[in-house]
């Protein structure tokens, strides 16, 4: 099978090459596509050399699959022109998630969804993935109202240049002597700003956690509110959750629940300090659920704190489980 990836030399693609070697995913032959100052790079995937070639020659080799994550701009120009080649295109911007004619899959709540005429299938935020997994035995047993969300989210959310960033500034180097892509100092410090402001006052990060929320579990009456934060950790993304449920709730069904959604890795003993830390999550595919515990200033309320590597589950995992999702299927082979 011809795999392209669009965007391979970026934190995301890399992550993509390294999930499809070790799910043994039959790649037969790799396509390493990049922006034109890229073109000529080699990239290991496999114990072998792949060349980084442009679009316009990845859409001539006629690939099966092309898993995306090279920027909105990128994919709304590209993808259309990968899937009229008969290329089905996983992609990971934010382009086409609300695209009411794409669907946008967590393979583990909505892979059902997916149909044989689908070539263009929408990766959801990194911050939204990680919320929403533990979520759909919860609400079909409770029925969720409500959901306030705040964030504290890793640099490599960003990219190459945040981390870049953040290590000249832990090197002693003062904002504004480089080349910053955040609008303040990042190291010893918080910034409740992930991506633009919008007319309303949230930001487009806060504003994707809200709508993909409901995309996703193919509710529109679910209530969501997000505050989105950017930290300086490398680790992963980190959420303090809180759900307000239509029914009472028992708080060991509730924790039950969780562990039983593919995916779920509950670490829950805070007596003991067992709860997630993204230094932990670091590298791994799972989302992990602890500080699980009831909300007592409103009724039928629940709180918990989820940890997740946001380049793997966030991004790269969760592609490859819809490329995955789509072999299995019969539609690419």
């Amino acid at each position: 099978m011809k795999v392209a990836v669009v965007g391979a030399t970026g934190l995301v693609g890399t992550r993509m090459l390294q999930v499809l070697e070790e799910r043994n995913f039959p790649v037969t032959e790799l396509i390493p596509v990049a922006s034109e100052k890229s073109v000529g790079r080699k990239v290991a995937f496999k114990g072998k050399e792949w060349t980084v070639v442009s679009a316009a020659d990845a859409i001539a080799m006629k690939p099966a699959l092309a898993l995306f994550s090279a920027g909105g701009a990128t994919s709304g120009e590209l993808a259309p022109q990968f899937a009229a080649a008969g290329c089905r295109v996983v992609d990971n911007s934010a382009y086409w998630r609300m695209d009411p004619t794409k669907k946008l899959v967590v393979p583990e709540i909505n892979g059902d969804v997916l149909t044989e005429d689908d070539y263009i299938i929408a990766n959801p935020n990194c911050s939204t993935i990680q919320m929403v997994l533990p979520l759909p035995l919860l609400h079909k047993a409770y029925g969720i109202k409500r959901i306030v969300v705040s964030t504290y989210q890793s640099v490599t959310g960003t990219g190459y240049k945040a981390v870049h960033q953040m290590e000249a500034e832990r090197a002693g180097a003062k904002w504004g002597e480089y080349k910053a892509v955040y609008p303040c100092q990042i190291d010893q410090n918080i910034l409740p700003h992930i991506d633009v402001f919008m007319d309303n006052g949230y930001t487009k990060e806060e504003m994707k956690m809200v709508n993909e929320t409901c995309k996703i579990m193919r509710d529109d009456s679910i209530k969501v509110t997000a505050t989105t934060v950017r930290v300086p950790v490398q680790g992963g993304h980190s959420e303090s959750v809180n759900l307000e449920f239509e029914r009472p709730f028992d708080l060991d069904e509730a924790r039950r629940l969780m562990a039983d959604m593919p995916g779920v890795v509950i670490q829950d003993d805070p007596a003991n300090n067992v709860y997630p830390m993204p230094i932990n999550a670091w590298g791994k595919n799972e989302v992990f659920v602890g500080r699980i515990r009831r909300d007592f200033s409103v009724e039928n309320g629940l709180n918990f704190w989820c940890v997740a590597d946001n380049l793997r589950k966030g991004a790269a995992t969760n592609a490859v489980q819809i490329a995955e999702l789509l072999l299995k299927k019969g539609f690419i082979a």
